[in-house]
């Protein structure tokens, strides 16, 4: 069960078919409020050297308020949904356990064991290095590399166009590799 949580949660961490968003996403800067749907795989090492992996789907919806992942396993069947915002954060799974905590960051760290930046996914996604992070751009100007409090975070894009959302993103640090497939983006109002 624990080890099905640390791989379900890890995937909010913030690859290959990739599916177009149905319409033109506001440029990366103005982007704040969006939903994504894909799949993700997790790779965590164990300091035995030995490794475990895990994967399913996920769809998230972010917004200034707060947000809300649905994990599920690689057929589709839900796992665990977790919200947060508003100075809390809630993890149910699919077993009707609920856990609460006052973020999403202290509740996944609790559950999993694992210091997962969770706050931080959106602004990865969104190719916005925090206070500290160091950000390389591709040749059309998008997010190629973020160097952030130990993690490093690499985007991959499905075509040339300097305005496409990155459709793959893998954040790597020494314990875990999460590689996240997005099929589909979203923004919201």
């Amino acid at each position: 069960m624990i080890r099905r949580l640390i791989g379900c949660c890890a995937a909010l961490l913030v690859a290959a078919c990739a599916q177009l968003p149905a319409g033109p996403l506001p440029q990366r800067g103005e982007l704040e409020n969006f939903a994504v749907a894909g799949r993700f795989a997790l790779l965590t090492r164990q300091a035995d050297g030995s490794s475990e992996s895990t994967g399913g789907r996920l769809d998230w919806t972010h917004s200034r308020d707060g947000d809300r992942l649905l994990l599920a396993n690689p057929l589709g069947i839900g796992v665990a949904e977790l919200y947060s915002g508003g100075g809390q954060a809630r993890l149910i799974t699919s077993d009707g356990q609920t856990r609460e905590a006052a973020d999403a960051e202290q509740l996944l760290a609790e559950v999993t064991g694992q210091a997962l930046p969770i706050g931080r996914l959106a602004g990865w996604l969104l190719g916005r290095a925090g206070p500290g992070g160091r950000l390389e751009r591709d040749a059309f100007d998008r997010p190629l590399r973020l160097d952030e409090a130990g993690w490093r975070v690499d985007y991959a894009y499905a075509d040339d166009d300097p305005a496409a959302p990155p459709m793959r993103l893998t954040a790597s640090n020494a314990v875990l590799e999460l590689r996240l497939r997005i099929e589909t983006w979203k923004a919201l109002p």
